[in-house]
């Protein structure tokens, strides 16, 4: 309720202590029901972000098959897509520039190294993200993401 002071003939308006606690509770409320949903946004799309690299690792392992007739071991490691391996396994078709856009291998969007698996007990490889708290097993947003679940 708003609320009228007249002194020497100036005119001034405002709100009772009451009313601005009411709108603070209000407001209050409001935040704690909708701020969650918002906070857990960031942590989807790294979910979302880790199942793309992950697709886009297989991709380039899978050419590197197909050019060479096998995927790297585990010891080669995911660095045989951007550099040719020196020890193993030599590949004699390797292709030049490598197998990712960029020279680099991504770390996955916790910025922990993709777990690589070669051959893999799920298939050919593995390839395994953590999660937000970079150690085996969780749920939610610590949940592993795997090669073979994305797939």
């Amino acid at each position: 309720m708003k609320y009228k002071i007249q002194q020497d003939d100036h005119v001034r308006s405002g709100f009772t202590l009451i009313e601005l606690m009411v709108v603070i509770v209000i407001l209050g409320i409001l935040v704690s029901f909708i701020g969650p949903r918002f906070m857990s946004q960031p942590d989807s799309a790294k979910v979302t972000k880790a199942k793309i690299q992950i697709e886009s690792i297989s991709t380039a392992l899978k050419m590197y098959k197909l050019d060479n007739g096998f995927y790297p071991t585990t010891d080669q490691g995911l660095q045989a897509l951007i550099q040719p391996p020196d020890s193993g396994r030599i590949p004699q078709k390797w292709r030049k520039g490598g197998y990712l856009e960029k020279s680099s291998i991504p770390k996955d969007p916790w910025g922990s190294e993709f777990v690589f698996i070669s051959p893999g007990t799920h298939g050919d490889f593995d390839l395994i993200s953590y999660g937000a708290d970079s150690v085996p097993g969780g749920e939610e947003f610590d949940k592993d993401i795997s090669s073979w679940d994305v797939e």
